[in-house]
């Protein structure tokens, strides 16, 4: 049971290292999904109070990736309806447009607010697009370093029923 829990703790961070990167999937959530497998194993060295660590890092990491657009927007310039055209085209995107939807959606929300609110302020809206794009990339550059710590405790916490299944198989 160990082995089938390390292997499967394994794939959910590499899993969750992909959804980082393909925006459908929930990057960082499959990641702690491999961390509770992981939790689960009758060797793990981790303890219920890293857990809730992890899970509160998960929770910071998904939120941020979502309101980060909305913030950048601000920086840029933008007003209180690019800020909320950025948040809503990210979610917006999410659930309709699939990976290309949630990559444009905070560039097209945040330029479709700025625009509602100014129609003649087109050079300010591209700006502040450009700036919630931006905020996307961070974004995905968090998960991914969150995703990819996650995976790095997985290993290290599962590596010996990881190396009897690797050479079992190979």
């Amino acid at each position: 049971m160990d082995q089938f829990l390390s292997i499967l703790a394994f794939l959910c961070g590499l899993a969750g290292i992909v959804g980082c990167v393909v925006p459908v999937l929930p990057g960082p959530v499959l990641s702690f999904a491999g961390l509770f497998c992981a939790y689960a194993c009758s060797y793990s060295t981790l303890t219920p109070a890293s857990m809730w660590l992890w899970a509160g890092l998960t929770a910071a990491v998904t939120a941020v990736d979502y309101f980060l657009p909305g913030y950048m927007a601000k920086l840029f310039g933008g007003t209180r309806a690019g800020m909320i055209g950025a948040t809503v085209g990210l979610i917006a995107g999410l659930f309709a447009g699939g990976p290309v939807g949630i990559v444009l959606g905070p560039f097209a929300g945040a330029v479709a607010g700025e625009l509602l609110r100014d129609r003649t302020e087109v050079r300010r809206a591209l700006i502040v697009g450009v700036g919630s794009f931006l905020s996307f990339l961070v974004g995905t550059g968090i998960k991914l370093v969150a995703s990819i710590g996650m995976l790095t405790f997985v290993v290290a916490d599962t590596w010996p029923a990881l190396r009897a299944w690797f050479a079992d198989v190979f």
